[in-house]
C-alpha cells in the first residue's frame, strides 16, 4: 500500500504540466506543507495511524463487486469499486484523513477547503471533528442550494460553512475564496480536495487516492485472475480517477478511460469537458488544461454534477491525455441522469451522479464487447435523490 506511482519528470511536474504559481506569500507556505509531506509518508509511526484510521474509521478496503444485472445489460462483465460505501459515501475521505493528519503534524489551528458537491466539505468537517480541529468550508452558493443535504451535514459536524457568490457561484469560485482566504491566512492549513492546484497538492493528492488503484488491482487479480481490459472513472479536478488509474498506469493492456461532465455537450459553452474542449494555461496556481473564452479567459463551466462543474482538471491528468495513456470523454447531462437511474433500478445501488458519468461512459464504450472492465464508482446518490436534476 501506498507506493510511489506518480510520473513526475521533475518535481511538482507531470510532463510539462504541473508547477506552483502563486502569490509570494504562499511560497514559504507551500514548501513547509511539501517538507512535511515528504517526511510522512516516510515516517512509519504516521503510515500505521493513516492504515489504522483507513481500516477502522472509514472501513477499507472498499468492495469490488461484480454487476451482473448491468453487465447482462451491457454485454460485458464489469465490477464496481464501491467507494460509495466509505465513511461519510465518497473517496474525499482517503484523502482528507491523509491530509488532517499532515495538518495534525504541523501543529495547524484551522483547516480551509473548498467543496462542489459537498462531499469533500463533509469529509473534510468529519475528519476536523475527529481530530478537535476548527474548520471552514467554501462552497458556491448555487452548489449550496443543489446539495443541500450535505451542507447540512458540514454544520452538524461543526464546520462553518461559507457560500461563493460570485462568477457562477460553483465549485471554482468556491476554490477562488478559499484561495483568497488562504492567502490572507497563510497560518491555515489548506486541506484541497482534488488532484490540483499548486504543487506539492496534485502530489500529496495522488499518493492518498492511490489507496483505490491499489485495491482494485489486487481484488480482481483474486477474482478474475487477470487485469481488466479496460477501467472508468469520473473527472472533474481528478482524484477519484488519478485513484484508481494509478495502479494500471504501466500496464499497456488496460485500457483507461474517463468521463467529464459534458453539461449540454462538448461543443456548447454549457459544458464541463475540459480535457475536450480546453486548452493548456496556468489556471489556480499550476498549469494545466482550462476552459478558455475567445480571448483565452477562464470561462464559465457547467455540469448537472456539481463535482465536476469545473473548469480545470489536475496537471496529471493534463500529461496522461497528451501522453494517450488516458482517453477523456464528454458526457452530457442527459447520458448522467439516465445512467444514474439505470444503475440504481438495475443493482439497488443509488450512484451520485458525478460517478453516473462514469457508468454512461462504460455503458456506451462496453456496449456487447464482452470485456472485463472496473468503474470507479467515486460516491453515494443520497445528496442527488430530492433534486430535479432533469429541469435544473
Amino acid at each position: 500500500m501506498f507506493r510511489e506511482k506518480t510520473i513526475q519528470t521533475k518535481e511538482g511536474y507531470f510532463g510539462q504540466y504541473g508547477g506552483q504559481f502563486v502569490p509570494p506569500v504562499l511560497e514559504s507556505p507551500l514548501a513547509r506543507l511539501a517538507e512535511e509531506f515528504s517526511k510522512a509518508k516516510n515516517n512509519p509511526a504516521f503510515l500505521k495511524e493513516l492504515h489504522h484510521l483507513l481500516k477502522q474509521y472509514v472501513g477499507r478496503p472498499s468492495p469490488l463487486y461484480y454487476a451482473s444485472r448491468l453487465s447482462d445489460k451491457v454485454g460485458s462483465k464489469i465490477y464496481l469499486k464501491r467507494e460509495d460505501l466509505n465513511h461519510t459515501g465518497a473517496h474525499k475521505i482517503n484523502n482528507c484523513l491523509g491530509q488532517i493528519l499532515l495538518a495534525k503534524h504541523m501543529n495547524a489551528r484551522e483547516v480551509v477547503a473548498e467543496t462542489g458537491a459537498g462531499q469533500h466539505g463533509v469529509a473534510t468537517a468529519t475528519a476536523a471533528a475527529l481530530f478537535g480541529i476548527p474548520c471552514k468550508i467554501f462552497m458556491g452558493s448555487r452548489d449550496a442550494q443543489r446539495q443541500k443535504l450535505n451542507v447540512q451535514r458540514m454544520k452538524l459536524l461543526g464546520a462553518e460553512v461559507i457560500t461563493a457568490d460570485r462568477g457562477t457561484a460553483s465549485l471554482k469560485d468556491a476554490v477562488d475564496v478559499a484561495l483568497g482566504y488562504y492567502i490572507d491566512h497563510p497560518d491555515a492549513f489548506y486541506l484541497l480536495g482534488s488532484a490540483v492546484g499548486p504543487h506539492p497538492y496534485p502530489t500529496i493528492v495522488h499518493y492518498f487516492q492511490q489507496v483505490i488503484g491499489e485495491e482494485a488491482r489486487r481484488q480482481v487479480l483474486e477474482q478474475e485472475k487477470r487485469l481488466p481490459d479496460s477501467i472508468f472513472a469520473c473527472v472533474g479536478g481528478g482524484s477519484n480517477a488519478i485513484g484508481l488509474f494509478s495502479a494500471f498506469l504501466n500496464d499497456p493492456m488496460v485500457k483507461i478511460f474517463a468521463a467529464e461532465g459534458g453539461g449540454e455537450g462538448a461543443d456548447s459553452p454549457r459544458t464541463a469537458s475540459t480535457l475536450v474542449a480546453g486548452k493548456p494555461g496556468v489556471f489556480q496556481g499550476t498549469y494545466s488544461y482550462c476552459l478558455v473564452d475567445e480571448n483565452d479567459e477562464p470561462r464559465e463551466a457547467y455540469s448537472v454534477a456539481s463535482g465536476l462543474d469545473y473548469p480545470g482538471v489536475g496537471p496529471e491528468h493534463a500529461h496522461l491525455k497528451e501522453s494517450g495513456r488516458v482517453s477523456y470523454h464528454c458526457i452530457t447531462d442527459n447520458e448522467a441522469i439516465a445512467a444514474f437511474y439505470e444503475l440504481s433500478k438495475l443493482e439497488g445501488i443509488i450512484p451520485a451522479i458525478e460517478s453516473s458519468h462514469a457508468v454512461a461512459l462504460a455503458m456506451k464504450l462496453l456496449k456487447d464487447k464482452k470485456q472485463l472492465a472496473i468503474i470507479n464508482l467515486s460516491g453515494r446518490g443520497d445528496k442527488d435523490v430530492e433534486r430535479d436534476m432533469e429541469h435544473e
